[in-house]
């Protein structure tokens, strides 16, 4: 199944190899990834697509996990389905 995560918040070190972490943990692939720090304000955005491998961790875990590690680290952390994703931004 593929995903789009989303992070965003203050940046602090450590944000990448965290989600990464969990990803790995739940046997998901990071397919693509981009990352930028917005303004003087040090805001850290970055966007994942990744691919999840339902038979380790369905969407709900990874979500749940996701979410523990963006609360954690003072993050939004988002996770949407590809398809959704998509559907949402078609005219």
């Amino acid at each position: 199944m593929k995903c789009v995560i989303s992070v965003l918040g203050k940046d602090r070190s450590g944000v990448v190899a965290a989600i990464a972490g969990v990803l790995a943990e739940c046997g998901a692939n990071i397919d693509d990834i981009s990352q930028t720090i917005l303004g003087e304000g040090r805001m850290f955005s970055m966007t994942m697509m990744v691919s999840l491998d339902v038979a380790t961790a369905d969407f709900n875990t990874v979500q749940e996990r996701l979410a523990a590690t963006g609360e954690s680290l003072g993050m939004q952390v988002l996770i949407q389905r590809e398809d959704v994703f998509q559907a949402m931004y078609q005219i």
